[in-house]
């Protein structure tokens, strides 16, 4: 069983930036894709960036391009999320997600993920 544990979330001003970690244990997600989504009270979880195995394709929704960047650690494998100029409506619980085993291309459709963490609060102040 794949376990993924979230961490670095909590609370930041308008503008400034948040680093989240995601590490998997249970079994390698080295050679899988991983991904990042988040959910506002009230709203569909939303996609938010996805990085494949090596870290050189990466996908992001709109709203976040040029301000968040996807990496991940293959050594220790983590996935990080570095947040950049954040905005009050990007206060949400934020999930880590793995592709289900041998599926290496990122993807921004929740139902292509098979694993999810238990999530990490982020919430943006004015």
């Amino acid at each position: 069983q794949v376990q993924l544990l979230e961490s670095g979330g909590g609370l930041v001003q308008t503008g400034c930036s948040l680093r989240l970690s995601c590490t998997a244990s249970g079994r390698p997600s080295t050679s899988v894709a991983m991904g990042w989504f988040r959910q506002a009270p009230g709203q569909e979880r939303a996609f938010v960036a996805s990085v494949s195995p090596g870290g050189v394709s990466t996908e992001y929704a709109a709203s976040v391009r040029c301000r968040f960047t996807i990496a991940r650690d293959r050594a220790n494998d983590t996935v990080y999320l570095q947040m950049n100029k954040m905005s009050t409506e990007e206060t949400a619980v934020y999930y880590c997600a793995r592709r289900p085993d041998y599926y290496a291309s990122p993807s921004s459709s929740r139902d292509d993920y098979k694993y999810w963490g238990q999530g990490t609060q982020v919430t943006v102040s004015s």
